[in-house]
């Protein structure tokens, strides 16, 4: 059976997951509107609605109705421990400027994707998401969040050398649990489980973790506080 058609405000649409998802969500039948930086909006795709904006502030609010659903994609590009302050000044400004937004326009299901936590590296990164989940908790609204570690898709493959060491580790009853919730996803994956959560909405948060990621089903999802 075909899904019902959402309208979907999207922020990151011409990024690294957000590029690949529009063109997926237009195929599905959703409307979809993207936020996007005047150098970018010849990127986006045909049946697109471009809004022309800046993410970090609340400007683009009088595009976003009658929009349903809300996916907000937009942080700093190729994080890494370097990059503390721009976690804070785009990661959590943008996250703000979201929910912001989203309650104002009546959003029914906000959809964002944080990280796994806790993790032994990259701690700056994984506060700020952990920050921006608690913002989203506290927005009232219904939302699904996204847990991934690591996302293996072009230009993003040097992990795969890692797979051995999951697997091991993945035996050991002592870090199978670690191992799983740190684990390995590809982008089609990523992808997938965004547009399984758009066409299934959430009813208060929804939390995905690698494991329901990889399954593409809600069987292992938790349910926020």
């Amino acid at each position: 059976m075909q899904p019902s058609a959402h309208s979907i405000f999207l922020t990151g649409g011409t990024g690294y997951i957000g590029s690949r998802l529009l063109k997926l969500l237009l195929g599905r039948g959703h409307t979809v509107t993207a936020l996007t930086r005047p150098s970018s909006a010849q990127k986006l795709p045909p049946g697109a609605i471009p809004v022309i904006g800046d993410a970090l502030s609340s400007d683009y609010l009088p595009h976003v109705p009658p929009c349903d659903t809300f996916i907000h994609l937009v942080g700093a590009s190729h994080p890494s421990p370097s990059k503390a302050a721009e976690f804070r000044s785009i990661d959590l400004v943008g996250l703000l400027s979201a929910v912001s937004v989203a309650r104002s326009a009546n959003i029914c299901h906000f959809i964002y994707v944080s990280v796994a936590h806790p993790a032994p590296v990259m701690k700056a990164y994984i506060e700020v998401r952990e920050q921006c989940e608690q913002i989203i908790r506290e927005s009232g609204m219904n939302g699904t969040i996204l847990r991934p570690w690591y996302v293996l898709g072009p230009g993003h493959r040097w992990p795969y050398a890692l797979k051995p060491m999951y697997w091991l580790m993945g035996k050991i009853p002592a870090t199978r649990a670690d191992t799983q919730r740190l684990g390995l996803v590809t982008l089609q994956q990523m992808i997938n489980t965004l547009v399984l959560s758009t066409e299934n909405p959430a009813t208060g948060i929804r939390i995905l973790e690698v494991p329901a990621i990889r399954n593409g089903s809600f069987s292992s999802a938790t349910v926020a506080p």
